[in-house]
């Protein structure tokens, strides 16, 4: 009886379908970003979203940027650190921490015993101050950046930025494992009392590396 009952359902749904005039495709007469495409103006609008989220945000060139990353690590004084397989030798060339990578794969037990991750991203948007990974070489997988307590993200400047969220989504593929950073990880309850580090890192550094003005 259930078979039949669920068979007649189906059918009178792929009739009503059958049925159904072509709907026409959505007019998209929006404005798809509300800032420059200046590069110089997008950069500095990300900077200035992404430290009201709370993210720490530094500027250096290409030479500067592994004795910064030593010297963030050194700040938050992490001894140990998990790095994609894509990180290139060169951004850690400066700091002594202990390097994993993420070979068996490392399970969630091990990652949580390790103090930070560093990563590239697939982009970032200006206007929402928003660091997208996609699961890309230099990102890793999605435990990579969600256990450890500390995320240094690395954003080619001006090349990866983009003003907005609907310039950004024809640029990302929608079967990749998508992770939209906008600060650190943080949560309120009722009061509004803000908790961080409950759904990912509690701390969140971005480099954006490219031309200092």
């Amino acid at each position: 009886m259930t078979d039949t009952s669920r068979e007649r359902i189906l059918s009178r749904i792929r009739a009503a379908v059958d049925r159904a005039q072509d709907v026409p495709p959505p007019e998209r007469d929006y404005l798809i970003t509300h800032t420059s495409d200046d590069p110089i103006q997008n950069t500095e609008l990300l900077q200035r979203n992404l430290s009201d989220y709370r993210a720490v945000v530094h500027r250096v060139t290409p030479p500067g940027l592994p004795g910064l990353i030593a010297e963030r690590l050194a700040a938050h004084r992490a001894r140990s650190i998990v790095v994609p397989d894509a990180v290139p030798d060169f951004w850690l060339s400066a700091s002594t921490v202990a390097r994993h990578r993420d070979e068996g794969p490392l399970t969630p037990a091990v990652l949580d015993t390790v103090d930070a991750v560093l990563t590239g991203c697939a982009l970032a948007v200006a206007e929402t101050g928003t660091i997208v990974l996609d699961g890309g070489p230099d990102q890793g997988r999605r435990a990579l950046t969600l256990i450890p307590d500390l995320h240094i993200c690395v954003v080619r400047a001006p090349d990866q930025i983009v003003s907005s969220v609907p310039q950004a989504l024809p640029l990302l593929s929608p079967s990749a494992p998508l992770t939209w950073i906008s600060g650190p990880s943080a949560t309120s309850d009722i009061e509004l009392d803000r908790v961080e580090g409950v759904h990912g890192p509690r701390r969140l550094e971005v480099i954006l590396l490219g031309a200092v003005p």
